[in-house]
């Protein structure tokens, strides 16, 4: 049997499991929070007054701050992307609306949630450029991205666990920063986000885990490849209006580095936190070529934590088309 018939048989296999699955890692629609929670409300009396004040502690945040959650804010847009790539993974079956389908689309609905909210909350602020912001999300979900995974659900279920866990890290962060500064409404937003993705980050690592269980090997080499050829951010491509793609994403990744949001120490303790999670170490049965990757994998976050070690961030900011000049500290 082919590599690729088996992980249909094991995606089948794991589809009987997905309503536990949603029931542990999802949350209903009727009970879960929107974003007008947490938002001025339009028919409230004291509207303009709490946009007054959000506009007015905004003005104190750096200019750092404001690229990494116009960032943030722009790849949580890009969703429309990570749906359709979702959809084509090996074993989600969209045209007969199978377990994995059904998950994919209730996972999408609840990370819908996080762009809209996020947008509304930097259009009220009024420290940024919304038609820029809006262009650089367009040309993102436009230019798609390229993960490394192709269909392979072991890749991709590596990848989003991997990055579900690096955006619950950019989020709380933000979070902690915001209520540094005073200002406590982007402080829950950004929380409650945070808590999202750790959940779905939490449903990704789970069916990584139960994979473990049946083909080892497998998806231990998979687990191998995608960390030997590095984890790429989902807003890879970014880039401003009338710029080539990818241009802004470095910069945008030296701002989040420069005020503490993610850095390069972060994806190597997540690498760890992975092996660990997945018990890396006492896996049992192996073929010889998961247990060079084994070997391999054990010794790669000390590695990785050398090069990190070694990297030289900018200590001036790039000027972004997104953020007002006001906010440049």
């Amino acid at each position: 049997m082919s590599i690729k018939n088996i992980r249909l048989e094991v995606m089948q296999f794991l589809e009987q499991k997905i309503d536990s699955f949603m029931d542990e890692f999802l949350i209903p629609i009727d009970k879960i929070w929107q974003p007008s929670d947490f938002l001025p409300q339009p028919d409230s009396d004291t509207f303009l007054q709490e946009i007054a004040e959000l506009r007015e502690i905004a003005k104190d945040l750096p200019y750092d701050f404001w690229v990494t959650l116009v960032g943030d804010t722009i790849t949580e847009e890009a969703l429309p992307t990570y749906e359709s790539w979702l959809m084509e993974v090996e074993g989600v079956n969209q045209q007969e609306r199978n377990g994995w389908s059904k998950w994919v689309r209730h996972w999408t609905g609840e990370e819908n949630r996080h762009g809209d909210l996020l947008n509304k909350y930097l259009y009220l602020s009024g420290r940024v450029n919304m038609r820029e912001v809006e262009v650089t999300t367009q040309h993102l979900i436009s230019d798609g991205f390229d993960i490394g995974t192709g269909q392979d659900p072991y890749k991709n279920f590596v990848y989003t666990s991997f990055q579900e866990l690096a955006t619950y890290i950019s989020h709380n962060r933000v979070a902690q920063i915001a209520r540094q500064y005073g200002e406590k409404k982007l402080s829950k937003i950004c929380k409650i986000i945070a808590g999202d993705e750790m959940r779905h980050h939490h449903a990704y690592s789970e069916f990584v885990n139960q994979i473990f269980k049946v083909d080892p090997s497998e998806m231990l080499l998979a687990f191998n490849y995608m960390m030997k050829q590095k984890i790429v951010m989902p807003a890879q491509f970014l880039r401003e209006s009338g710029e080539k793609i990818s241009s802004a994403f470095l910069n945008f990744s030296d701002s989040a580095q420069r005020i503490g949001v993610y850095t390069a120490n972060d994806y190597v303790e997540i690498m760890q936190k992975l092996i660990d999670k997945w018990q890396i170490d006492k896996l049992s049965n192996l073929t010889d070529e998961a247990e060079k990757a084994r070997d391999y994998l054990m010794k790669l976050p000390a590695r990785m934590a050398k090069v990190s070690e070694r990297l030289i961030i900018p200590a001036e900011a790039t000027l972004f088309k997104w953020v007002e000049p006001a906010t440049i500290a």
